[in-house]
């Protein structure tokens, strides 16, 4: 991996414009303001991001939400299969055993 770059701590003395619809900044502008940030800071949180994951920070597809869910499903099945392993090499723990933990034995 690439040397770490962070956008906050490092020196800005280079200038990026772009185009936009002002329609368009208008309203991102009050979306990004209600998280506590201007277009500028969230611009270099999607650059930080970037650096990060060393490629777009998000999912790029035709059915970006279809996309999301499926990657979501992904994870949980993958955290549920690592509970069933778990429980099945004897990290499972009974009712009355996680009773007497807390202090509810009887």
């Amino acid at each position: 991996m690439a040397e770490y770059l962070s956008v906050a701590n490092a020196p800005k003395n280079a200038t990026f414009q772009m185009r936009i619809n002002p329609e368009i900044k208008e309203r991102v502008e009050k979306i990004y303001a209600r998280c506590g940030m201007t277009l500028t800071d969230a611009i270099n949180v999607f650059i930080q991001q970037s650096l990060n994951v060393e490629g777009l920070p998000l999912i790029v597809t035709q059915n970006s939400k279809e996309a999301m869910r499926e990657q979501a499903v992904a994870i949980l099945m993958q955290e549920l299969k690592k509970g069933e392993d778990s429980a099945l090499d004897g990290g499972w723990l009974d009712e009355s055993e996680i009773l007497a933990e807390f202090g509810f034995a009887e």
